[in-house]
């Protein structure tokens, strides 16, 4: 075993028994790179990526290869999901360096971490063209040897490439929101749904940006077909990564936590738009999905499952027709591949070109318990705070307001320091890491959420005071949120991260929910952050707004005119906890609450609340009705 075996990831401990030398990063291993006069070969991956696995198996399991790599450096690796930081600015020198990037992520440095070389999976021996992982590390290590200037030269150049910084401020516009769409429209594909050619990534954010713009074809097209591919677990529920081909059959078969919640999110969404029942079957199963494999017991839920199992790529997910007939019968198996689209060639049950849905039948049940007993399918067991966070927005907005209390509750109880700062990470009993900007801007919107489902105003007052914490330890005086806070380890570079990848930027979610803030409070501190981050980020947007589909969605809600109902009573209205879009916020006053609301917006102060029943009170951008009984009728 090597020192990765006292780590807590999953992914360091899948490493502990390489012959590697492996160390995890810290002081320790760059001052034994110093005290050598060696560089360093850093490696970023996760525990459920697949060509992490094979270049695991390759080159980190092979003695031959862990004999050179022990020799010429000192070897580091680094969770991405644990580090985002380390991940976000290493991977910014990969795409400097080769125009693209991905995990594994593979970077070699000098001991005072300047990097000077990056790529991302290498096989053991070069091939067709592609360096192989012996003979880059021994080319470098010959450099480093006899040639250190040259790459002491490239650190440099790297270092000037990645620092420069194309940030401005922008005004807020309806023409940006126009252009993201048009784009979008471009790159749509009407047949399958999604955008642009294979590999197809879900861009749930894209499609709840759509929603909101009313571009209805290119969402429904895109759910539909989604929910009908291989890339939804059609026996289990939930969805894959992404799809390596157009009509979304073959998937890159490991399921993560945040895909899945942005996915839930966006189904309900269109569920409630629409009425469609065939989204809210599949918001359903994607949420039990959740619920029944992703949750822990501790009240979190851990990050995904793996894509391989039995070192086999989807091996879990996929069938024979002969096995289905063994475990069916011969009827019901002919008839099962016969409606879900499995025969000598596709594998993988699908819904491909049939109308109906057929999800909620005894023939699922039983492949499902077959295939757990068939196989073990590895989880990665952390608990990462923001993708728990989107967890708690998606259940919120599927009706499962108790799961995202449950996880709000863990949070606060094992993922907070003595100052009430936050952690990045849980796994086995033990928090680690300290918070980045996401983790304060999604679960301050995940609270917010909360909020409007519950009206407790105890989610109110932590949304405040998490959004206080952000702008306290990640604003930038020059305009938008950096990743990591002013007190963090000071690494190579502090990246400041705007674009929409799979998961929307923390600086799009800061951007909406202080917008949510400023209209919630009335509060002069919320708004003038709001308007900040709102132009920090139109001038980010306005080279790619279809990059930024997030911060458009904040946009639009401070684009569109204000409405605000203030609800007095001494108990919480039924009609105002089902109402989830944001074209309205909504807050509730009552005898108990009133206090503690009043610090929160101070304008509910002067409402009166009534003996019995409740009354409301609209304003609409500035202007206040009179008082209405009639909480329908303001809802409308």
């Amino acid at each position: 075993m090597n020192r990765l075996a006292q780590e807590k990831s999953p992914y360091l401990r899948q490493h502990r028994d390489n012959p590697v030398d492996w160390y995890p990063w810290g002081n320790e291993a760059f001052e034994k790179a110093k005290q050598k006069d060696k560089p360093v070969l850093l490696s970023i991956g996760y525990s459920t990526c697949h060509w992490c696995h094979v270049m695991a198996h390759e080159s980190f399991a092979d003695a031959d290869v862990a004999a050179v790599l022990n020799e010429n450096f000192v070897c580091i690796k680094v969770d991405r999901e644990e580090r985002p930081d380390i991940d976000a600015v290493y991977m910014k020198v990969c795409q400097a360096i080769t125009g693209a990037g991905g995990w594994p992520l593979t970077v070699f440095l000098t001991p005072e971490q300047k990097p000077f070389f990056a790529g991302t999976y290498f096989p053991k021996h070069s091939r067709y063209g592609q360096p192989g992982l012996v003979e880059l590390s021994q080319e470098i290590a010959h450099l480093w040897r006899n040639d250190r200037d040259s790459l002491l030269r490239s650190c440099e150049e790297i270092a000037a490439a990645i620092s420069v910084q194309h940030e401005r401020n922008g005004e807020p516009r309806q023409e940006l929101l126009q252009s993201a769409c048009d784009t979008l429209r471009c790159s749509f594909d009407g047949k399958w749904g999604g955008f642009g050619e294979a590999p197809k990534f879900p861009a749930a954010h894209n499609l709840l940006f759509l929603m909101q713009c009313g571009e209805t074809e290119m969402v429904n097209v895109t759910l539909t077909a989604m929910a009908k591919g291989g890339i939804f677990d059609q026996i289990g529920g939930g969805f894959s990564r992404y799809s390596t081909d157009n009509m979304w059959l073959t998937p890159h078969f490991e399921k993560m936590l945040y895909d899945n919640a942005l996915l839930l999110m966006a189904y309900s969404e269109a569920y409630e738009r629409t009425g469609n029942p065939f989204y809210e079957e599949i918001a359903r199963r994607t949420a039990a999905y959740l619920l029944r494999e992703l949750r822990a017991p501790e009240g979190g839920c851990f990050c995904g499952q793996d894509a391989d199992s039995d070192g086999v790529e989807g091996g879990y997910y996929t069938f024979s027709p002969d096995e289905i007939r063994s475990v069916l019968g011969d009827a019901e198996g002919e008839a099962f591949c016969r409606d879900y689209g499995v025969n000598k060639e596709v594998s993988i049950p699908n819904r491909i070109g049939k109308d109906d849905a057929l999800w909620s039948e005894a023939r699922l049940q039983k492949l499902y318990h077959y295939r757990k007993a068939r196989t073990k399918l590895h989880a990665d067991d952390k608990i990462l705070l923001s993708w728990n966070a989107w967890a708690m927005i998606a259940f919120v907005r599927s009706g499962h307001t108790d799961a995202a209390i449950r996880i709000r509750n863990f949070i606060e109880k094992n993922m907070t320091d003595a100052d009430h700062r936050l952690f990045v990470c849980w796994r086995d009993g033990e928090a680690a890491n300290g918070g980045q900007l996401d983790d304060y801007a999604v679960y301050a919107l995940a609270l917010l959420t909360l909020y409007r489902a519950t009206f407790d105003v105890a989610y109110l007052e932590q949304a405040i005071f998490r959004s206080k914490q952000m702008l306290d330890c990640f604003a930038d005086d020059a305009g938008g949120f950096f990743m990591t806070a002013h007190d963090a380890e000071h690494l190579i570079g502090r990246p400041k991260e705007t674009y929409d990848g799979a998961i929307p930027s923390g600086n799009s979610v800061a951007a909406m929910v202080l917008e949510t803030l400023a209209q919630l409070t009335g509060e002069t501190v919320w708004r003038e952050a709001a308007d900040r981050q709102m132009r920090f980020m139109a001038g980010q947007a306005e080279a790619y707004p279809a990059g930024h589909c997030f911060a458009l969605l904040a946009m639009d809600q401070a684009l569109r005119p204000s409405r605000e109902l203030i609800v007095c009573g001494t108990e919480v209205p039924a009609a105002i906890t089902t109402r989830h879009g944001s074209d309205l916020n909504i807050l509730f006053k009552s005898p108990e609450n009133a206090v503690r609301l009043a610090r929160c917006a101070p304008f509910t102060e002067s409402y009166p609340v009534p003996e019995d029943g409740s009354v409301g009170y609209l304003c609409e951008n500035g202007t206040c009705r009179r008082s209405n009984a009639d909480l329908d009728e303001l809802l409308d």
